[in-house]
């Protein structure tokens, strides 16, 4: 593959899961600075003692470098939210042209509980927020797509995903360290998301839409720096939340995604593969 032209996306509606803080907030005030009109969801309205940021603070971030943007309250579990969240960007912007499925379910006791200790309910709940949701959200965005001519839709995953092109996959880490990655319900959920990608593709090409999945690799994020500390990890290892955003935007923009509809990408292999500078 050879890197494409970057379109403009001045003007560009784009909708966001998970944009409080993280790759989420990171990709939007990306789009915000080419100009994207962006429509920010997350839960996070208040201020939590145990993570930073808010969709709200987020909003003011882009509103202070000029950009136009609203935040929506949205509980990815909840099918009537993700409704909601799509009227909304329609009733502000006119409708959507990139959907964004970066939110997942990383915090709490889920995250590194035992197998036999999983209760069906957290099991669910990974799958509600994980898969679900984007599979909802592409149903509500695909209609208004196709009227405005196509879109774009990208399912971030995680190294569960075939990404590493090998003959055979390599094997399941079970841990990094004292990090636990024995997560079966975000993995099983994230994998199953990233099947979907590949079976939406063709249905999706007849109406100019692509859907690209995306594995941003261990990132710097807030939830991650916190990890670290904890676990007494390396922090070298993960990559800058901005070499994930600056993909998404790549994937958003190149002039034909084609190319890559159904496929899974790897953030940072394809950011030095393709010669992408940070900008």
């Amino acid at each position: 593959m050879e890197r494409q032209r970057e379109l403009d996306v001045v003007g560009k509606v784009v909708v966001i899961t998970g944009a409080s803080r993280g790759v989420g907030k990171q990709a939007a005030l990306d789009f915000a600075r080419r100009g994207a009109n962006v429509v920010l969801a997350a839960r996070t309205v208040e201020p939590d003692s145990a993570l930073p940021g808010t969709i709200g603070e987020t909003l003011k971030q882009i509103e202070d470098l000029g950009g136009q943007a609203i935040a929506v309250a949205t509980d990815l579990a909840q099918e009537a939210d993700l409704k909601r969240l799509i009227e909304a960007a329609v009733q502000r912007f006119g409708g959507v042209d990139v959907l964004i499925n970066n939110a997942a379910a990383t915090t709490g006791d889920i995250w590194g509980k035992p197998f036999l200790e999983l209760t069906r309910a957290e099991w669910e709940y990974q799958f509600a927020v994980n898969t679900h949701a984007p599979f909802t959200l592409t149903q509500l965005v695909v209609p208004i797509m196709e009227a405005r001519g196509g879109g774009r839709i990208i399912n971030l995953s995680t190294g569960s995903g075939e990404v590493f092109r090998l003959a055979e996959e390599a094997p399941k880490l079970n841990a990094v360290g004292g990090f636990s990655l024995a997560v079966p319900g975000y993995y099983s959920s994230k994998r199953a998301l990233d099947r979907f990608g590949n079976c939406m593709a063709p249905e999706l090409h007849a109406k100019n839409i692509s859907i690209i999945g995306m594995h941003p690799g261990l990132v710097a994020t807030e939830l991650v720096a916190i990890r670290v500390k904890e676990k007494g990890l390396d922090p070298s290892v993960a990559v800058p939340m901005t070499v994930p955003a600056r993909m998404l935007v790549y994937f958003a923009t190149c002039e034909n995604p084609v190319e890559y509809t159904g496929r899974l990408f790897w953030a940072e292999r394809e950011m030095a593969e393709f010669g992408i500078e940070l900008d």
